[in-house]
């Protein structure tokens, strides 16, 4: 475990493989944490990578620097979180790869800072946020599966996951990955996770943001304008769906015209919890990416 500290935050992140490696960094999601990554890390140490694995903000023990600094969970702070952590390790360029939180800052980071990205590996396709169609609704289905998105816009969401947070996580999980059996042991293992201090407050704020309820942080404003244009994905990247997903309810094939660079989108038998539940498919789409000599000038 290392920490690195950025102009906001202290993040904590685990480093797999040889300093030397090509550089990786593999984002969790809500309500997930880096053990996501436990089976996916040394095999891609393994592959000759220096794995990054980050705690985001909000999650484990990575810390604000200060009390004054918004807690926001916006997608524009996500993004460039990620990019500030590569800074902060002089990295000039990384294959960024993620799902859920993880897959839409390295969406972010991809589509504003390409220049800093080798390529990408994202669960759900094109996972930048349109706030503006946040606004109308979705089919009852997935409205359905967000319930948990509508239940954090009033106080009684937030009084609900900071009292029954593991609880509320926990049925997330079950929910998304209908056909993964974790046991106990491996969901508290997370779930230590969703005790920081920042975590409710990070959470409620990057659903309501999402949904139009909530200002965003002033200083990301020309980040998230910039993203509001719905700015395309120019470096090399590999988009994968799972086939049991309810979040992701007819996949996200259809958002191929968003890649301009070489792109190959692929379907795995699993639920939202890639990484976990086909840890060698997220290895393949990783070590795939980087086997296009997206490391060569």
């Amino acid at each position: 475990m290392r920490t690195v500290k950025t102009d906001n935050l202290e993040i904590v992140y685990f480093e797999h493989g040889h300093p030397d490696g090509w550089p990786v960094v593999l984002g969790h999601g809500f309500p997930y944490d880096i053990h996501a990554y436990d089976e996916v890390a040394p095999r891609l140490a393994d592959a000759g990578a220096r794995v990054l694995v980050p705690y985001l903000r909000g999650f484990g023990p990575t810390r604000f620097l200060s009390k004054s600094t918004m807690r926001s969970g916006q997608q524009a702070a996500l993004g460039k979180d990620v990019v500030d952590l590569l800074d902060a390790l002089g990295i000039e360029k990384a294959i960024l790869a993620g799902y859920d939180w993880g897959g839409l800052a390295s969406c972010v980071a991809s589509a504003l800072w390409p220049d800093r990205v080798a390529g990408l590996v994202s669960y759900a396709g094109y996972d930048i946020i349109d706030v503006e169609r946040l606004g109308r609704a979705y089919q009852p289905r997935l409205e359905q599966a967000v319930w948990y998105q509508h239940l954090f816009q009033h106080e009684r969401g937030r009084e609900c996951l900071s009292l029954h947070r593991r609880e509320l996580c926990k049925i997330l999980w079950q929910q998304w990955s209908p056909t993964w059996a974790f046991d106990d042991e491996t969901f508290e293992r997370s779930a230590a996770s969703f005790d920081n201090p920042d975590f409710v407050d990070v959470v409620i704020h990057s659903y309501r943001f999402d949904f139009g309820n909530t200002a965003g942080d002033p200083a990301l404003a020309d980040l998230e304008a910039r993203l509001a244009e719905k700015p395309p994905i120019s470096v090399p990247a590999i988009t994968i769906d799972g086939t049991q997903d309810p979040l992701k309810p007819g996949g996200t094939a259809d958002h191929a015209p968003m890649f301009k660079a070489r792109h190959e989108h692929r379907v795995v038998e699993c639920g939202h919890n890639l990484p976990w539940e086909a840890p060698r498919d997220f290895v393949d789409a990783v070590t795939s990416v980087q086997s296009w000599g997206v490391f060569v000038a």
